[in-house]
């Protein structure tokens, strides 16, 4: 093609080919990116990609992105190098989100976009640092909250603060620990695309499937000790339980409606209740849970009481707890680390 590359000769950009694929080939409930609900700061439309694979892309050039690799999923400092990490999960998430919006006819690039944001505001040491902070904080610390609010003012463009991600990319984020409305039953709210919905659904189809395989790699559980009725259900291999829990997802979700088929949605809940129950507190996790804790609730009072330079800062109206909060959680591992041996531990003296 000579000339513009993202042009026709009828005049339509390729932004706009693909757009018109979108509603050629999709689900009628799908999201459109053509008819997204828009920006905070509006922008010109770019000429090859449509809305959503730009949000996708911001997201995966972000500095918050990239740390994600050296922060913890379930097992914190691993000594082996095939567990996973926050990283590796929110890949793993993506890819188990697109092959279910795929058969569901439901827009790839915008469900891939919502899993690659969705743990951006995760701390270090997982879960335990989540917990730590929302004990510090007094208006409380939620990872989702954080991720918003990562990608609205703590990330940046050469425009300005924050990346100006669509209305359904932030929606998705947003709402992406509401896979238990589906799971579980119960009223509240969910994603308002359906898929942001799918994701909620697909982030527990990853957890459950490698929290299971990470814990069976470093000798935590046997496959004997996970409950029998579930594994019967969904299979004994990490890919045949992936797999049975993505067909019941997409079977599940006829017309426009998430859910799960219902025996596959009784073993999930089984194996993740069993998870709650007997992984995550079980002595080799729980130990370093609780160390982790302590280090972040010293690090924080230490920098409300002494702030260092170069706190981040989303408004002039936020609070010192607000920043150094955003400061903490913004961390690897390994630098949460690092600074508590620098700011607490005696320094050898310089020969």
């Amino acid at each position: 093609m000579s000339g513009s590359t993202a042009r026709t000769a009828v005049g339509k950009s390729l932004r706009e080919q693909f757009e018109d694929r979108e509603r050629d080939q999709l689900a009628p409930y799908a999201a459109f990116s053509s008819e997204s609900k828009g920006r905070s700061h509006p922008e010109e439309e770019h000429p090859y990609r449509t809305a959503y694979q730009r949000d996708r892309d911001r997201i995966l050039h972000s500095k918050a992105f990239r740390r994600l690799k050296r922060k913890t999923q379930v097992f914190l400092a691993p000594k082996g190098d095939h567990l996973r990490t926050r990283l590796t999960h929110t890949l793993e998430v993506a890819q188990i989100a697109r092959t279910a919006s795929r058969a569901l006819f439901l827009n790839e690039d915008l469900v891939e976009a919502i899993a690659l944001g969705h743990d951006l505001g995760h701390t270090p040491f997982g879960h335990a640092g989540e917990t730590a902070l929302n004990e510090c904080f007094e208006p409380g610390f939620r990872h989702f909250e954080q991720s918003l609010r990562i990608v609205e003012f703590l990330e940046s463009t050469r425009h300005g603060p924050g990346l100006n991600l669509t209305h359904e990319v932030r929606d998705g984020i947003l709402f992406h620990s509401r896979g238990k409305v589906v799971l579980l039953g119960g009223d509240g709210p969910v994603a308002s695309t359906l898929e942001g919905q799918v994701l909620s659904v697909c982030d527990a189809i990853a957890y459950v499937s490698h929290d299971i395989d990470d814990a069976i790699r470093a000798g935590v559980l046997t496959m004997a000790d996970l409950p029998a009725d579930a594994i019967e259900v969904l299979g004994e291999t990490t890919s045949e339980r992936i797999n049975a829990m993505v067909g019941g997802l997409i079977e599940g979700s006829p017309d426009g409606k998430i859910d799960v088929q219902p025996d596959i949605k009784v073993a999930m809940n089984t194996l993740r209740d069993y998870l709650y129950r007997e992984l995550y507190p079980s002595a080799p996790i729980s130990g370093e849970i609780e160390k982790s804790k302590r280090l972040l609730a010293d690090l924080y009072r230490h920098f409300v009481d002494h702030p260092p330079e170069g706190l981040p800062t989303a408004a002039a109206s936020d609070s010192l707890e607000r920043r150094v909060v955003d400061f903490l959680a913004g961390m690897t591992d390994q630098y949460a680390l690092q600074l508590y041996q620098e700011t607490f531990f005696p320094q050898a003296w310089p020969v």
